[in-house]
């Protein structure tokens, strides 16, 4: 079996459990939570996720990449994840309890100060998540995606479970006569069960992952540690300006926008809701991201990784025109997995997903900074796309509103992916086929408008409509096949 076709079949795994979790997350949660809260209050849930994203990457401050990176190289697995999970428990426990004494300043900055609670949940899901960060990592890196696939389908199951509990059972049982259950349910308060949750949802994954905890030894590598915190420093920024780049659209929606802050926190919550639409894309890079960064790291030493690496860039690149196309091209069927009062301005699901198609690139493409312990360079490359996102959004916002952040995931992603390939050149040449890589979204695009001007022709009916959509797909399929015909046998063989 070739490395790529292993590599695609892990891919497969990964996604199968980030697309299952996500699916039901999608089919069930996005559809329920955009008719059961208002637009506003689904802003509100929205931008506390923003936070928690960003408060991660510094919690677990990238100890993951570190873990793959000298547990692969020094061949000692056991000592690096015993030093690495002995750090990240020690700091979360501090976090923990500094966060907790601080949750009523930390909510009114944030804008809810009647919410501390909010907060406190929002402490707890951190604290949890950020304990299950380096078994995680381990399961990926001993090709155990089985596993990894089955508890991250656990959380999202566990979630829907309990949101489903609160909000549709604990109402039910109180109206027919159950007062005890008011103890646990106030209905003046429901946004606070997304959070609780999250929560119980994350403290289940924990709890099933004592079993690789207890394979931990008993010791604590303080030189290998530093190593890994120098490693590991400048990811941090990488880290941190990657979730400015993803998720920091709605905060600024709701501190730029120009009108009254509930009408802030609608739109936000309709952009939030909009960008969901483009979750195959999304799920088909983290599902990418989860397989290959262990796979780079396993495979560094091999004679020809340079041409893997080259090929594993253009797989995806061909995999991931495909995913545009098909999103595109059913578009008008997607769109009724959000609620009606959500799905305003669907114009911003296109930049997205070109977005996430850079994004995808430039995970490729930035590989080689992390097998050069050159992280501080990737550092680097990140800030300039926080800048570039932060600068288009604060001029671009009070302007055009809301198709600014789309814009400006766009031109981040597509700096990040170009400075990456070129400075990688130096330092790690790799003879990716850029041509032919961009070649494959441009004629995604392409068929994408082409549909656009062809189906007007064909009335609207919606068989016939599907049907065309259909034909153009396989077209593009079989124009890609015959292009690449010998480059797939290659990477399948």
């Amino acid at each position: 079996m070739s490395l790529i076709k292993k590599l695609a079949g892990e891919t497969a795994i990964y996604g199968i459990s980030s697309i299952l979790g996500r699916l039901l997350n999608y089919v069930i949660l996005t559809p329920y939570l955009t008719n059961v809260f208002l637009t506003g209050e689904y802003g509100v849930i929205s931008d506390m996720y923003t936070y928690v994203a960003l408060i991660m990457v510094i919690l677990t401050y990238r100890m993951e990449t570190a873990f793959f990176r000298f547990a692969s190289r020094e061949k000692d697995l056991s000592n690096a994840f015993s030093t690495a999970s002995f750090s990240i428990f020690f700091t979360t426990i501090i976090f923990v309890v500094v966060m907790l004494l601080s949750a009523q300043p930390i909510a009114e900055l944030l804008k809810y100060p009647d919410h501390k609670d909010y907060v406190i949940w929002f402490i707890l899901v951190l604290a949890f998540d950020a304990l299950s960060v380096i078994p995680f990592a381990k399961l990926r890196l001993e090709n155990r995606p089985i596993k990894f696939a089955v508890l991250k389908v656990l959380n999202i199951l566990v979630n829907i479970f309990f949101i489903i509990f609160f909000l549709e059972i604990c109402p039910i049982l109180i109206r027919s006569g159950f007062e005890g259950m008011k103890l646990i349910f106030d209905v003046n308060n429901r946004i606070a069960y997304i959070f609780i949750s999250n929560m119980l949802a994350s403290l289940v994954v924990v709890l099933a992952l004592l079993p690789e905890y207890l394979k931990i030894k008993l010791q604590f590598d303080a030189n290998l540690w530093k190593k890994m915190l120098g490693y590991a420093m400048p990811l941090i920024l990488v880290g941190i300006a990657g979730v400015i780049n993803q998720l920091i659209s709605v905060p600024m929606l709701k501190e730029l926008l120009p009108y009254e802050f509930d009408e802030n926190m609608s739109i936000a919550g309709k952009y939030a809701a909009v960008a969901k639409i483009a979750i195959l894309m999304s799920l088909f890079i983290q599902a990418f991201n989860y397989a290959a960064e262990p796979f780079f790291f396993r495979n560094a030493d091999r004679s020809d990784s340079h041409k893997i690496y080259a090929d594993v860039g253009q797989a995806f690149a061909l995999v991931g025109s495909v995913v545009f196309l098909g999103i595109m091209l059913y578009l008008d069927v997607i769109k009724y997995f959000i609620g009606s009062d959500f799905r305003e301005n669907l114009t911003i699901v296109p930049l997205l997903l070109i977005a996430y198609f850079f994004l995808g690139l430039y995970y490729n493409f930035s590989i080689w900074y992390k097998l050069t312990d050159r992280t501080e360079i990737g550092a680097w490359i990140a800030i300039g796309g926080a800048i570039i996102t932060l600068s288009i959004n604060f001029t671009l916002i009070p302007q055009i509103g809301y198709t600014a952040p789309a814009w400006a995931a766009v031109v981040c992603y597509a700096f990040m992916a170009l400075t990456s390939w070129i400075i990688g050149r130096k330092y790690y040449p790799i003879a990716y086929p850029i041509g032919r890589m961009l070649a494959y979204i441009g004629l995604a695009i392409l068929c994408w408008q082409g549909s656009l001007l062809l189906l007007p022709f064909f009335g609207e009916h919606i068989a016939i409509q599907f049907g065309i959509k259909t034909l153009i797909m396989i077209s593009f399929l079989g124009i890609l096949y015959l292009l690449e015909k010998q480059k797939i046998k290659e990477l399948i063989a």
